[in-house]
């Protein structure tokens, strides 16, 4: 039977990222990703609109961040190949949360959180959001929320790649197979199995399976509350430009950015159910959207809809947080799930979380212990409540 010292179910983002941190940090490391996509059709890697930002109601989530804009402005640094240069193409034109009157608490105590934590972001009121965004109509707006700094947008597509490249070219095998079993007793997870008909055994495992995390989990008889939920992005064009746009998020739900010389827009995935196909839902597409965006920024009353694409959220239904860390009993499996929509922003901080608490014994650069699966087992929700974009 072949050995791997770790064995990552998944190759996506967060299993990249994890195998690139395991064995920067332990040359010597013998890691296996196992990938049954491996042309990542079906990835949400492959699918994200790649956002990033700081304006967060859990400051973990924050600390996350502030790591993530740092990594990504240092991207050819850390990840970079004589024959394969890194470009993420990263631009920080921040977020704007819009709220209305009935919504401003909420927006001024989740300001307060993001303050404390560090973050550069800043309250605005109606007058000033006209004089900086003279296409934004705001006569409904209380207050906007916009993030000064470390607030944008990247390729995370070309991200997934550059960490996936690099962990291979530090010795990272990656097996082009499909795991349909765990060999484990109460304590001890000892192989995987193969759809191939083979068994890898194994020190560690990385559950690193995206929206199909769950189903990993169900494999060592652990209830994972993860769920595939779909959401459409949808590309539009629009007849006038939007200067300094940011990525936008209205009162009402939807969100939408610059892309190009395009703009893509979508809002929060309402649908979980298993097995939605990774087509466009278009009845999301209505008049009272474009109504909607037509309301916010008049310019888009004669927008066109160009195209649209499908992906999944790994939507954890618990908290809307992820799950990083061992399993308190089987010591082995360790998690990276669960980010619902804020995976890629956070890919490069959770796997180095990750890689130093399995190599380790904790987390020493970024504090993550809250985002721990006893929290699963305890029922000690940690809700996130912004997780749009």
């Amino acid at each position: 039977m072949r050995r791997a010292d770790v064995v990552i179910v998944g190759s996506g983002v967060m299993g990249a990222a994890t195998a690139y941190w395991l064995t920067r940090l332990q040359p010597a490391l013998k890691v296996t990703l196992i990938e049954s996509d491996t042309r990542y059709e079906k990835a949400s890697s492959s699918l994200s609109a790649s956002s990033i930002r700081q304006q967060f109601t859990c400051p973990v989530n924050i600390r996350l961040s502030q790591f993530g804009i740092a990594f990504l402005r240092e991207a050819e640094q850390h990840l970079g190949l004589p024959d394969h240069p890194v470009a993420l193409g990263l631009q920080e034109p921040g977020y704007l949360y819009l709220a209305l009157p009935e919504q401003t608490a909420a927006l001024r105590t989740a300001h307060q959180i993001q303050k404390q934590a560090g973050a550069d972001v800043a309250l605005l009121g109606p007058e000033a959001l006209r004089q900086r965004y003279p296409w934004l109509n705001v006569d409904d707006v209380a207050l906007g929320s916009l993030g000064l700094s470390g607030e944008g947008w990247f390729d995370g597509p070309a991200l997934h790649q550059a960490f996936l490249k690099k962990a291979m070219a530090q010795g990272v095998q990656r097996l082009h197979d499909r795991v349909v079993g765990l060999d484990h007793t109460n304590r001890h997870i000892s192989a995987v199995r193969l759809a191939s008909g083979g068994s890898l055994s194994c020190g560690q495992v990385v559950n690193a399976a995206g929206p199909w995390g769950g189903e990993v989990a169900a494999m060592a008889g652990v209830h994972l509350p993860i769920e595939a939920a779909r959401r459409t992005v949808f590309v539009l064009s629009c007849p006038e430009p939007l200067p300094q746009c940011p990525l936008l998020i209205d009162p009402s739900g939807w969100w939408l950015r610059p892309e190009g010389r395009f703009l893509i827009s979508g809002s929060e995935p309402t649908q979980t159910e298993p097995g939605l196909p990774l087509e466009p839902d278009w009845a999301e597409w209505n008049d009272e959207q474009w109504a909607s965006l037509a309301h916010r920024i008049p310019a888009l009353a004669a927008l066109r809809v160009e195209r649209a694409w499908a992906g999944y959220y790994e939507m954890n239904t618990f908290d809307h947080n992820a799950v990083i860390g061992p399993h308190p009993d089987l010591r082995n499996l360790y998690f990276i799930n669960g980010f619902s929509g804020h995976g890629m922003q956070h890919a490069a901080g959770a796997g180095l979380a990750l890689a130093e608490w399995m190599l380790q014994g904790q987390a020493q650069t970024i504090d993550l212990q809250e985002l721990g699966f006893e929290r699963l087992v305890q029922n000690r929700p940690l809700r996130e409540l912004a997780v749009i974009g």
